[in-house]
């Protein structure tokens, strides 16, 4: 069975944090302040793999950390910079936000998309120099990495697809028109995974056809192996509609293709505007009773869609089902790209400065992202520091949040396990 749709977490590397030190040595009379500053954290970054058919890799490993950034050291000394972490993934895989269901990415045509950014490294004690804060004993933390669960597509890139229901003959089709070797036996579900296959017509030109496995009826809710293979039939630009005209399983051509349409706009809506050929397969078994092949020909004449009769198996009219594909492809739009859906929160932005409050026993409990960030920038056993975080809290609108909420002189605040008492 194709690995074709996994649920994955990734997590990028956290920012070193900024050093506090200072220079001092023996002969040198204006030492000061010389913390490096933190190393950026490792990102999650998709590659494409045009080798990759499915995404096995994923199968037994579904959690991806990178490397966090080094801590700032004395002497200036920077932090290492936390190593990517690379995803190799087939073309034509879809990311989505697992939560949502958004489009994040699709990789179709894509070399490479950061998933998840690293960390900015903090800055060292050095940068908090001024004229009147000559000693700063305070850094400013490295920055959480951003971090998400998502769920990998793949959806196959084909010009064609070849669709209709099990045992109809594609995967034959497909045999005769490329070099894939299909397994093919008289059976249902023969096909257990898409096969694709490189039709080349000559002088360059040529096409990629997929072979869908047969369709249900109830397959877009679901009902045998439905939602496995209707994802792989949105990229197709054309479809091919193959059905068994030889009445040995005594069933009626027409009925079997509005049933299959059915389902394909029952998945997707966009697919009812999809262009399709009708191809009526093993006329060579064709009986003596004519009159479901007539219905056939009517129905496909009625909705002003080109039927083409072949025999898969003795290689009849094969070429003039190809040169109808290739007309066909010459005018068509290129294959569809998945637009992005999805908007990312940037946790680096600290423009944003809101707030949540809530009271619980008389204790005001205070958070937000950036200020988290902010509370690993201060040292609260140094005075300038705690200065330094009282007018951050004041010009950032968090005091006049907290008079709102109803804190009063002696209240008791908590910011991330920082207790202290309201003053205004």
């Amino acid at each position: 069975m194709i690995f074709d749709r996994v649920k994955i977490y990734c997590k990028a590397g956290d920012g070193g944090n900024g050093s506090v030190s200072f220079r001092r040595e023996k002969y040198v009379s204006h030492g000061g302040p010389d913390g490096g500053d933190g190393g950026n954290g490792g990102s999650i970054i998709f590659r494409v793999d045009k080798g990759a058919t499915t995404l096995m890799f994923y199968k037994y490993k579904r959690k991806f950390v990178a490397q966090n950034g080094g801590d700032g050291k004395a002497s200036k000394m920077h932090g290492a910079n936390g190593q990517n972490i690379y995803l190799f993934v087939p073309d034509g895989t879809v990311i989505k936000d697992a939560e949502s269901g958004l489009v994040i990415k699709d990789m179709s045509g894509c070399d490479e998309f950061v998933l998840c950014k690293g960390g900015k490294g903090g800055w060292g004690n050095k940068h908090f120099a001024t004229p009147t804060r000559q000693i700063p004993r305070f850094a400013k933390s490295g920055i959480r990495g951003e971090e998400i669960e998502v769920l990998l597509e793949l959806k196959m890139i084909a010009d064609v697809g070849l669709i209709g229901l099990p045992n109809v003959g594609k995967s034959s089709i497909l045999s005769r028109i490329s070099a894939s070797k299909p397994k093919i036996a008289d059976y249902n579900f023969t096909t257990l995974s898409p096969n694709l296959g490189v039709v080349s017509l000559g002088e360059d030109n040529g096409f990629i056809c997929a072979d869908i496995p047969g369709l249900i009826e109830g397959a877009s809710e679901g009902a045998g192996l439905g939602h496995e293979f209707l994802r792989h039939i949105e990229r197709c630009r054309l479809l091919v509609h193959v059905v068994d005209v030889s009445k040995r399983n005594e069933r009626n051509p027409v009925s079997d293709i509005e049933l299959i349409n059915n389902e394909l706009v029952s998945y997707a809506p966009s697919l009812a505007d999809r262009p399709q050929i009708l191809v009526a397969n093993k006329i060579d078994a064709l009986s003596e009773d004519t009159s479901a092949y007539d219905e056939l020909k009517n129905y496909a004449e009625k909705n002003k869609i080109k039927l083409i009769s072949i025999s898969a198996a003795t290689n009849k009219n094969i070429n003039i089902m190809l040169n109808a594909i290739a007309d066909l492809l010459r005018v068509l739009p290129p294959i569809p790209v998945f637009e992005a859906e999805y908007v990312k929160n940037d946790i680096s932005d600290t423009s944003n400065h809101d707030v949540e409050i809530t009271c619980d026993n008389g204790v005001y409990y205070v958070e937000g992202d950036w200020l988290y960030k902010v509370m690993g920038s201060v040292n609260f056993e140094d005075r300038e520091s705690l200065n330094y975080f009282q007018r951050i809290l004041r010009k950032s609108g968090v005091i006049d949040a907290l008079e709102n909420a109803g804190c009063g002189d002696g209240d008791t605040v908590n910011i991330y396990d920082f207790e202290f008492d309201f003053i205004k």
